[in-house]
């Protein structure tokens, strides 16, 4: 039976237990549920990270405003690719990390319109260039279906491996694979994604693309150097110190958070379901107080100074059909 070459190391396992620390606080905070704008700006920095590794030029701002819907000028493949990028990225949920169909209709997402072969395997030959020097030059496409079943039943069948190390591992083995015609960096790390966030949801917001972008050089030469060695080894140890350090600075930016969001505010957010709009009164009556000004003054006016809830008529804030949501 097929088994990827790695070791498991002292190192990696002291960093797998850091990781499974901090994640366990952000779950214990239940906080990220609650700050519905920081887990929007960490998926648009997943996003825009993710993309910028592959040469993608479009800045924070255009990425949130075609997020957003706004019109947005620039190149129309890189704006396809913010919105495509977006849609795959929403449905991590779905998506079933151990299953090969699923990466399939991934892949189909993430390259709509822009890749001839969305959704389907190579069927050419590929490789790496840094100019005119050859860097990789990945399997044949006819051993691309081979090895990606091979490496999808190990994924399910190994149960010893600790699944953080294992996303790792799935990581470095699809960019050797390279069994897409376009999208393979941005599936690797989607999909990482994918099987972290299974182990603890928390990862659906955890930008760990932004710390790649951060030390691109590294993660290209950890990937080179693997492809010397004949094992990913020293890139699951890289990937687990971006994954550790990326959890480093979401605590940052949660505890920032939880010093700026009164009580009150967390008990109208814990009352309000996404996108759903309710009156003042509704409100009112989840909440169990009787003031409207009380209501407006220690919930919805905090709430809407840090970005939590809107008013789905901006324009007339004194209006008697005036409703309010939350992200």
């Amino acid at each position: 039976m097929y088994k990827p070459p790695f070791s498991i190391t002292n190192k990696m396992l002291s960093r797998c237990i850091s990781i499974t620390e901090k994640a366990g606080r952000l779950s214990s905070y239940h906080d990220l549920n609650r700050m519905p704008v920081l887990r929007r700006n960490n998926r648009i920095k997943s996003i825009h990270s993710s993309l910028g590794i592959e040469n993608n030029t479009l800045s924070i701002d255009q990425t949130r405003d075609i997020i957003s819907g706004k019109a947005v000028l620039g190149p129309q493949k890189e704006i396809q690719e913010v919105k495509n990028a977006y849609r795959a990225y929403e449905m991590i949920d779905d998506f079933d990390g151990f299953s090969e169909t699923d990466l399939l209709r991934a892949h189909a997402l993430m390259t709509e319109s822009i890749e001839p072969e969305s959704g389907r395997y190579r069927n050419h030959a590929e490789g790496v260039f840094d100019g005119d020097r050859v860097i990789f030059i990945a399997p044949p496409e006819n051993m691309v279906p081979k090895l990606m079943n091979d490496l999808f039943q190990w994924l399910k069948r190994d149960k010893e491996t600790p699944i953080i190390i294992k996303s790792c591992v799935f990581h470095y083995e699809f960019v050797f694979i390279h069994p897409f015609g376009d999208g393979n960096g941005r599936m690797a790390r989607l999909w990482q994604n994918v099987l972290l966030a299974k182990w603890n949801p928390v990862f659906k917001y955890i930008p760990i693309e932004s710390q790649i972008l951060k030390y691109q050089s590294e993660y290209y030469k950890a990937i080179e150097e693997c492809h010397k060695n004949g094992n990913s080894d020293f890139f699951i140890e890289f990937m687990l110190k971006m994954i550790d350090e990326t959890l480093d600075e979401i605590e940052i930016s949660v505890r920032k958070e939880v010093r700026n969001i009164s009580d009150q505010v967390n008990r109208l957010l814990n009352v309000m379901e996404p996108d759903i709009p309710l009156s003042a009164n509704e409100l009112m009556q989840r909440l169990g107080i009787k003031s409207k000004e009380t209501l407006r003054h220690s919930y919805i006016d905090p709430a809407m100074e840090n970005g939590l809830v809107f008013m789905t008529l901006p324009d007339k804030p004194n209006s008697k059909n005036q409703k309010y949501y939350r992200i």
